[in-house]
């Protein structure tokens, strides 16, 4: 039975994806339009080249894009040190910024800095981390990520095994013990969004299902139709 407690199904297009020469653009392709009302974030990857094997962008342009556009900005820290450097892009603006749970020790810690520097705190998880030894600390939390890929690098292929995660956290919080969004990242796709959207995500990260090709909005529709056609079934 579907939960009327919910809200409706989220995108949140990865501009990891996007041309990094014209984001402000890739970014405007995924708002308003006539196939789609527009994205609900959108999805910033933030890799530091020492949590992940891979370097990306950092708060300067975060910072431009706060002013390019008002779509919120889901800041995916996949980075050392989150203590450091997370709250800093609340305080710019970033509306969810999430972390690695395995990049520190003191995770509840770092939620409480977000959320009073004006942000929503997301915590994510790698394929391989078990759920159980966090779920004490998810209250701290508004968001829980779950990664359907190694993070680090876009277009790899979707790990349905994760999904066991979802799954338990799903029922956790539908039965009113926990409010939390459950997002999901990696491997998103028409293939993939489907077998997501009926363990219970409710926010869902794709890169190159949305700008792949070549009407970024067209594909959101898409994307939210196949999610919200499993949430209506469930």
């Amino acid at each position: 039975m579907c939960n009327p407690g919910r809200p409706a199904p989220m995108i949140a297009p990865s501009i990891l994806s996007a041309d990094f020469a014209n984001l402000a653009s890739e970014i405007a392709a995924v708002g308003p339009s006539d196939v789609d009302p527009g994205v609900d974030w959108v999805h910033v990857d933030v890799m530091d080249n020492h949590f992940v094997p891979n370097l990306t962008l950092g708060m300067p342009v975060v910072e431009s894009l706060l002013k390019a556009t008002d779509i919120p900005l889901d800041c995916h820290l996949m980075i050392a040190d989150p203590g450091r450097w997370a709250p800093p892009y609340a305080e710019a603006g970033a509306y969810n910024v999430t972390f690695h749970a395995e990049a520190t020790d003191d995770p509840s810690s770092v939620a409480r800095d977000i959320r009073a520097a004006g942000g929503k705190a997301g915590l994510a998880l790698k394929p391989g981390t078990a759920l159980e030894p966090y779920l004490e600390i998810l209250r701290d939390f508004d968001t829980l990520l779950v990664m359907s890929v190694e993070p680090g690098f876009g277009g790899q292929k979707f790990m349905p095994e994760v999904l066991d995660k979802v799954r338990a956290i799903r029922k956790i919080i539908d039965r009113g013990d926990l409010r939390l969004l459950v997002e999901i990242d990696g491997g998103i796709a028409d293939s993939t969004i489907e077998q997501a959207a009926e363990a219970g995500v409710d926010c869902f990260v794709a890169g190159s299902a949305v700008y792949g090709g070549d009407d970024p909005a067209a594909r959101v529709a898409e994307l939210r139709r196949k999610a919200t056609v499993v949430r209506e079934n469930a």
